[in-house]
Formats: structure tokens, C-alpha cells, sequence
């Protein structure tokens, strides 16, 4: 339970999948299309890896959700199916396909119109985050959108590390559903919020924020 209210940053971050957009949404579909492609080409045989696969990776950068979705498949491959997965994404967000979560939109424009700079750090790729962006209708109430696809970071502690020192912040929340977005918070000093809405990170996925929330809204109360 929320008790008080915290000191109101300057800037607030977010990851993207997860946090903001319902990636599964159109990730699945994508994916089982990515293996029929494959399967098709000649590149992999066999059955689709389990979903959960996919969706365990989600906040990871490219090279390691595709070692951990085809590790004996050689990087050939892993860049032919990172082709694919994008592409068939793509097309579903071009058909209307995909969904934010509930609440996302009306509490991010009261965020901006309170007075905060609004950024996204997203370990997708550029192509991705910015369409996801532009056709669920939010694009415009983002400062800037950094992803580790567009300055080719090692980390998204990197990548907030980046966009911090572009827009000379001096404060500001990371808001974010896995790991990689605690990590980057932390390391980073900022004040960080846990979404543990999504439900595909594991128990411990958000140990170290410095709140939980279980709806996006919840934003406004902190």
C-alpha cells in the first residue's frame, strides 16, 4: 500500500514491453510465424520451442534471447530469426494488432502535463519501439526514445547511463518489469518502480525497486 506521496522527479524512464505495451500481444503470433518462415527456408527443424521461451527473455538484448531460444542454432540463424520476429511484429502493429497496458496512455499524458520529461529505454530494437510508440498513439509524449538496437549499448545500464548524460537529468524514476531495469536504476542512482503486472518475470525478477506497483496508474498515487 501506497502511504505518501514520494518528491516528484524530474524525469521518469521506462521500458517499453512489459511495462507500457502488451508485447505478447503481437510477440506470439510473431514468433510461431518467425518458425513457420524458418521451418520453410530450411534453417531449423522440428517443433516451435515452447513459448515460454520467448516470453522469459523479454527485457533482454537481441544476441541473448536468441542463444537462450535456439541455443544449438548457429548466429546465422539467430540473426535470420531476429529478421523475421521483427518483420511479422511489424506487420501486426501495421494491422491494428497490440495493446497497451490499461492506463497507460491517460496516466503518461497526466505525468507530462504535471511537468515531467518523459523518456523511453527499451533493449528493442529502434525500428520496433518507435512504431509501437506512434501507432498505440503515445509517440509524442516522449522527450526521446533510446534503444539498445539504435546506440548499440552492452547494457541497458549503458543505455540510461547514455540518455541521463544526453539530457542532462539530474533526477529521475526508472520504471520498468524485469531485472535489467533495476539493475539499470540502481546502478545509475535513480529511484526505481517495479511493474509486476506482466507476469512473465520470475518471483524475484524486480528484488531491489524501491516500490512495486500492480497497475500502471498506481504512478500517479507515488
Amino acid at each position: 500500500m501506497i502511504r505518501h506521496k514520494l518528491h516528484q522527479p524530474e524525469a521518469m524512464i521506462f521500458d517499453l514491453d512489459g511495462t507500457l505495451f502488451q508485447s505478447e500481444s503481437i510477440l506470439l503470433p510473431a514468433y510461431h510465424a518467425t518458425f513457420e518462415q524458418l521451418r520453410r527456408e530450411g534453417l531449423y527443424e522440428g517443433e516451435t520451442p515452447p513459448e515460454e521461451r520467448i516470453t522469459s527473455c523479454l527485457g533482454m538484448v537481441i544476441r541473448e534471447i536468441w542463444r537462450k531460444v535456439l541455443p544449438e542454432s548457429p548466429a546465422s540463424v539467430h540473426r535470420r530469426a531476429d529478421e523475421l520476429l521483427l518483420q511479422h511484429q511489424l506487420s501486426c502493429l501495421k494491422r491494428g494488432e497490440g495493446a497497451l497496458y490499461p492506463g497507460v496512455e491517460d496516466t503518461l499524458r497526466k505525468l507530462q502535463q504535471s511537468g515531467i520529461r518523459l523518456f523511453i529505454a527499451s533493449n528493442g530494437l529502434e525500428n520496433y519501439v518507435k512504431l509501437v510508440s506512434r501507432h498505440k498513439g503515445v509517440a509524442d509524449l516522449f522527450e526521446n526514445l533510446y534503444t539498445a538496437g539504435e546506440y548499440r549499448t552492452e547494457s541497458k545500464v549503458d543505455l540510461v547511463k547514455q540518455l541521463l548524460d544526453n539530457h542532462r537529468v539530474q533526477s529521475a524514476w526508472m520504471v520498468g518489469d524485469r531485472s535489467s531495469d533495476v539493475e539499470a536504476g540502481k546502478k545509475n542512482r535513480l529511484f526505481v518502480v517495479g511493474c509486476d503486472y506482466a507476469g512473465f518475470g520470475k518471483a524475484s525478477e524486480l528484488d531491489g525497486a524501491d516500490v512495486k506497483i500492480r497497475s500502471f496508474p498506481e504512478l500517479l498515487e507515488l
